[in-house]
């Protein structure tokens, strides 16, 4: 493979993840803040949301897995087709309407739009992989570069997200740090700017959404022309398509999968509770409600520039390994919660993101080995990589879903209130419990699944050769 068609495929893949971490970082603060809908109805549209992506995610791979071959592919297709209807969901996905009563099945509704859209952008394009060689160490590279582009994708973002709408969620009633003062004289101040003021909350979300919008546009464009898609190098002519459903309950009896899945489903869950909850937490229990944005990029740059560190060190050490660095953030991320400090802040920040490129990175890298585990024991079927690829996003969207879910209900049930500059004690702790004790819990549980994990750097050599002959 060219540089040049590694860097067309990562910059394809970025485009989901700028719209991805958008949503992820100030969804749950826009539904509380901006449209003033209560925690229970924002943990219903999160949920339900990830739910309508992770059960399109089968969907997909089933009509995916019967396309036929085109003149650009047979998965290219799709990652264009979806495109424009993915831009105009996640348009109006930020768009406050002028009725109050039927915001949340209005929110409800788009949000579904654009999970279920990315999801069939995303098992398409994440198959690719395996269709651009048969090479192991080049599929790992394009990887890699794939990685990323998706954590500077995730930066993109959050970046432009934070700093188009960061006035949004900072008041001059409100003191710098709110935790040291509690006077009622300001408690139930609102924080959110006057909507009379012209550049008010609406017109700002639009702004940030319809930049990403053109981001979105601009990565397929690159992808579609840099891109190659090639067919399956494995396939006889005699062998035929496994038939999904047969397909599916393979590969939920295949143990490396299934190990595979179970400790990283874990792992990205207590990822999304951090970055779902990272700007609620420095806004209403650390005292760093101008500071938010710089975190958050903070964050991204060190797992953007980590990427390439960890690619480093799973191919010298192995990717059992390097599933190590995920653990980082425990320690920091509770130390955070004790003591919010504002340089503590940023070390936190850089030293998460250093765990969550590991944690981004390692199941895309780890995947494509367990494919050619499962093809080597079913050497005359074809067609199986989809169905790997959708199951494997639909559980860790579903997972996700849950835990955001949960935790927007946990805020329910705390007393969290839209708008306020100070929340009760209950929603400070709860809020705390969501960044530190429950991801550390989460992580560790993966990390452990992942020890019986059975494909080891030696097994993936024997594999690579075997798979060699059959070719």
């Amino acid at each position: 493979l060219s540089m040049c068609s590694k860097l067309c495929y990562a910059i394809g893949g970025a485009p989901n993840q700028v719209a991805g971490s958008a949503a992820s970082f100030f969804l749950q603060i826009y539904l509380l803040d901006i449209a003033h809908i209560t925690p229970f109805h924002a943990s219903l549209v999160l949920f339900i949301g990830k739910a309508s992506g992770a059960v399109t995610d089968p969907v997909a791979g089933f009509f995916i897995s019967k396309s036929r071959w085109t003149k650009i592919g047979r998965l290219m297709p799709w990652v264009l087709a979806c495109t424009p209807f993915t831009i105009v969901s996640y348009f109006f996905m930020w768009y406050l309407p002028p009725f109050v009563s039927g915001r949340v099945a209005w929110y409800l509704t788009f949000h579904c739009l654009f999970q279920a859209l990315t999801t069939l952008f995303q098992v398409p394009y994440s198959a690719l992989t395996m269709f651009l060689s048969t090479d192991q160490r080049e599929r790992d590279s394009a990887t890699a570069y794939r990685m990323t582009m998706e954590v500077l994708g995730t930066l993109i973002g959050a970046a432009l997200q934070g700093q188009i709408v960061a006035s949004a969620h900072v008041s001059p009633h409100c003191p710098v740090n709110p935790l040291v003062n509690t006077t009622d004289s300001w408690h139930d101040t609102a924080s959110v700017p006057d909507p009379s003021d012209p550049l008010s909350h609406q017109v700002i979300y639009m702004i940030a959404a319809g930049v990403i919008a053109g981001v979105y546009l601009l990565g397929i464009i690159v992808l579609f022309l840099g891109v190659k898609e090639r067919d399956d190098p494995y396939a006889l002519n005699s062998d035929r398509a496994i038939p999904f459903c047969k397909g599916l309950a393979l590969t939920m009896k295949h143990g490396p999968y299934v190990k595979l899945t179970a400790s990283f489903l874990l792992i990205s869950t207590a990822v999304q509770l951090e970055q779902g909850n990272l700007v609620l937490f420095c806004t209403h229990a650390a005292g760093l409600r101008n500071h938010f944005q710089y975190l958050v990029v903070t964050l991204l740059v060190s797992a953007a520039l980590s990427i390439p560190f960890w690619q480093k060190f799973l191919q010298r050490f192995g990717k059992k390994c390097a599933a190590c660095g995920i653990s980082w953030m425990i320690p920091f991320a509770v130390m955070l919660v004790t003591i919010p400090n504002l340089i503590l802040a940023y070390f936190v920040a850089f030293i998460s993101g250093l765990s969550i490129a590991a944690s981004l990175l390692l199941p895309w890298s780890m995947l494509p080995d367990v494919v050619d585990n499962f093809r080597l024991q079913n050497p005359h079927g074809k067609g199986h990589e989809t169905i790997f690829y959708s199951s494997y996003v639909f559980f860790t969207k579903m997972s996700a879903g849950i835990g955001l879910g949960i935790s927007a209900a946990g805020l329910e049930f705390a007393g969290y209130k839209p708008g306020i500059c100070r929340q009760s004690d209950n929603v400070i702790l709860t809020l705390k419990l969501l960044i530190g004790a429950v991801p550390a819990i989460l992580i560790l549980l993966g990390l452990f699944i992942l020890l019986f994990y059975p494909i080891t750097e030696e097994s993936r050599k024997e594999t690579k050769l075997a798979l060699e002959e059959l070719r």
